[in-house]
């Protein structure tokens, strides 16, 4: 029995080191507040990134702020006339992007995870936040300033411009055929080495095929939207392999925190079986 427990003991050893650099490159933080929050609103909303505030750099977000990039792109009412979207970022060397949201309603995790990596950021801890359900779309704007501020660099102007539009585009879709949106979108993306060099019409019928893989079926105006949007893909300065090693490096931390559950499931029977033994 002995050797039993000292081999689980070295299991959980080894899984603790695998773990630990996922948490151990952090570097500087920025906090992006909505300007319309009143001190104790933001109090809750500080409470939902776990720090004080002072902690961090903190710059504010005004409407007029996130209607530069939503004007045009989206109705009023998902715009709104106050800034309430609140955002905390910390910069990484390594590991992707780790994102949380609180009361966010229309914007999904994996939408602002996607369009984050259009902008040009790949490796960054985001808490998205607002002490009221919001739809999220002004968020992206407390993103941009927020990573600016943390890690000193300016990102392109014009893949901040087609995230946004790409979160647009890709949460009317999902209004209309669900979840599978972002992966239409993502897909797509990862294909940008073809479409660079294709028509208009072969990608029309790209991304046809693409929505097919899904069991849906496209309207005319989706597929047009769509069409505007992997254009402008195609006009960023980007490595075209890059959207495909980060959905691998996703899908690789999927299963890798799959194989952590499955551990542990295999521990707790392991100690069943063996205290049930010594009975």
């Amino acid at each position: 029995m002995k050797k039993r427990v000292v081999t689980v003991m070295a299991a959980l050893v080894l899984l603790t080191t695998m773990m630990t650099p996922v948490f151990a490159d952090s570097k500087s933080a920025s906090v992006a507040i909505g300007a319309d929050n009143t001190e104790s609103q933001l109090k809750t909303i500080y409470g939902f990134f776990g720090i004080k505030r002072g902690d961090v750099e903190e710059t504010i977000v005004t409407n007029a702020d996130e209607r530069e990039y939503l004007d045009g792109l989206v109705s009023l009412d998902k715009i709104g006339s106050l800034a309430l979207s609140s955002v905390y970022v910390q910069e990484k060397d390594t590991g992707g992007i780790d994102l949380k949201t609180n009361n966010i309603d229309w914007v999904t995790d994996d939408m602002y995870e996607a369009a984050l990596l259009t902008a040009g950021i790949e490796n960054a801890k985001v808490i998205v936040a607002a002490y009221t359900p919001v739809s999220g779309t002004g968020a992206l704007t407390g993103i941009y300033k927020a990573y600016e501020a943390a890690t000193g660099t300016v990102l392109d102007e014009e893949a901040k411009t087609t995230a946004v539009e790409e979160v647009v585009v890709t949460g009317e879709l999902q209004d209309a055929i669900g979840d599978d949106a972002v992966n239409i979108i993502n897909s797509l993306k990862g294909e940008i080495a073809q479409t660079k060099t294709m028509s208009d019409d072969e990608i029309r019928q790209l991304i046809e095929e693409t929505a097919t893989k899904y069991d849906t079926v496209l309207d005319s105006q989706q597929i047009e939207e769509i069409l505007v949007l992997v254009n402008k893909f195609n006009e960023l300065n980007m490595d075209p392999d890059t959207f495909i090693k980060l959905a691998q490096a996703s899908q690789g931390s999927v299963g890798f925190f799959a194989n952590v559950q499955s551990f542990f499931q295999d521990i707790e029977g392991f100690f069943s079986g063996l205290f049930a033994g010594d009975k």
